[in-house]
């Protein structure tokens, strides 16, 4: 009789906006638990005693990376902080999952990933949308030929609440995140990737911050966000929107072309003041097209490809996107049900190691393509040219991060 493998003690820096995940992979007696967290901020810290009865609490995050108890670490900071929390973890040994985007610049991703082929530490980045049900379905449908081969892919994505999630806090700054181009649409340009079987190789943007930036209605330097920073109902028409970040120097629209190595043109849109909050992907192929209406359950993705028509609603097929994966609370989690399904796969890829269906490399190329473009985007839409990854580095991850 064997012994059940022992319970994973897992280390969390940052309980903000992506605490969820940690709570997710905090299982006591069922396979994985928090034992440390770091946070700065006092208020959150008293939230995650509450989370996570009898872990060590502390504002430094050297007592996590380097307590001998920590088996390994999820690092849910501000993403100008990710290649460096999560570089000193892959240093001491730990395997690490780190939230998306890898960070907010080429060289410090690039860096990141050299870091853990030196150390043969595990690295694995929550590029959840991989686990998305609608996404998953897309690429069943392309695998299966229906559209035949992909040829071009449009993205469009209306965020509904972008005033209240990106333009009230630390999202807002350049200096934190290059831009919305790569924060916000590192997730995207990822799954346009994955979708196209293929990485962008010249990118061309535009974009102005149109809305938010002529609203005086900001926060004094220091002072914490508003109780009511987000709703579900309220903010609305945009100009109401109260309590913005000191600074806001991101753009809130912005237009993205890329040409991929394999040919495929694809083309991403981005807008932070519209009244509804979803995605709409149409790839089309030299067999059909699909296009997801919708994309949590209840959506569908319908597919046209057996003849030629004008305009009809009734698609050839038509696929409904499947029921979303329960939190370990039963909750339904954000992101379409796909971060338990990550954090299962994070927790499994530690044990274990062998193929996720996230990818470093992956995720370093969205980076890429986000930085790109954003420059491009500042400099009256001058197309750029995305920076290869070093042909070691993609060897060693495509192996499963093995020698």
């Amino acid at each position: 009789m064997t012994d059940a493998p022992r319970e994973l003690r897992l280390g969390v820096l940052g309980f903000g906006l992506r605490g969820s995940l940690a709570r997710l992979a905090h299982r006591p007696g069922n396979g994985s638990e928090v034992v440390a967290l770091a946070d700065p901020d006092g208020t959150v810290r008293k939230e995650a005693a509450t989370a996570f009865p009898g872990a060590r609490l502390t504002e430094d995050h050297r007592d996590v990376l380097h307590a001998p108890d920590v088996d390994a670490v999820l690092v849910l900071t501000p993403d100008h902080t990710h290649a460096d929390l999560a570089g000193e973890a892959l240093r001491a040994g730990k395997p690490v999952f780190v939230e998306k985007p890898l960070d907010i610049t080429v060289e410090r991703c690039d860096a990141l990933l050299r870091t853990a082929y030196e150390t043969g530490t595990r690295l694995y980045v929550g590029h959840n949308m991989r686990h998305m049900p609608v996404i998953r379905l897309m690429r069943d449908v392309i695998a299966r030929g229906e559209i035949g081969e992909v040829k071009t892919i449009w993205v469009r994505h209306f965020v509904g609440y972008g005033g209240d999630w990106y333009f009230k806090d630390w999202h807002a700054e350049r200096r934190h995140t290059t831009g919305l181009l790569l924060q916000k649409a590192a997730h995207d340009i990822d799954v346009l990737h994955w979708l196209a079987g293929g990485y962008a190789r010249r990118v061309q943007a535009l974009g102005d911050l149109m809305v938010y930036g002529d609203n005086p209605h900001r926060r004094a330097p220091g002072e914490p966000k508003h109780a009511d920073w987000h709703t579900v109902d309220g903010h609305w028409p945009p100009h109401t929107q109260r309590g913005l970040n000191p600074v806001i120097d991101v753009e809130d629209v912005s237009l993205l072309n890329m040409r991929l190595d394999n040919g495929v043109l694809a083309a991403y849109q981005q807008c932070h003041f519209t009244p509804d909050y979803w995605r709409n992907y149409t790839v089309i192929g030299d067999a059909g097209r699909l296009e997801n209406f919708g994309d949590e359950e209840g959506a569908v993705v319908r597919v046209w490809n057996s003849r030629r028509s004008t305009y009809r609603a009734e698609a050839d097929a038509e696929y409904a996107v499947p029921r979303a994966e329960e939190g370990a609370d039963g909750t339904e989690e954000e992101h379409g049900g796909a971060d338990p399904l990550l954090i299962e796969e994070f927790l499994r890829f530690v044990r274990e190691g062998g193929a996720t269906d996230t990818s470093p490399v992956a995720a370093r190329m969205a980076v890429a393509a986000g930085v790109r473009a954003t420059e491009s985007l500042r400099d009256g839409g001058t197309p750029r040219e995305v920076p290869d990854l070093d042909p070691e580095l993609i060897a060693y991850f495509e192996r499963g991060q093995t020698r």
